[in-house]
């Protein structure tokens, strides 16, 4: 079985240090096979995020 959790709210903004993806308060999530794509990653799950919290108070 895997240790990996569920990205949770609080993990959010998820920020990049070189290949390195990282939540708000600094623990590593993930490793990117270059920054670029660290960023497209971070960027993505950010904007994905912040649609989900829009569509909770929409709803």
């Amino acid at each position: 079985m895997s240790d990996h959790k569920e990205l949770e709210p609080q993990d959010f903004p998820i920020e990049t240090d070189q290949t390195a993806l990282k939540t708000s308060d600094g623990q590593p999530i993930a490793e990117a096979k270059s920054k670029k794509l660290a960023d497209d990653i971070a960027d993505r799950l950010n904007e994905q995020a912040y649609r989900e919290e829009q569509d909770c108070w929409s709803a």
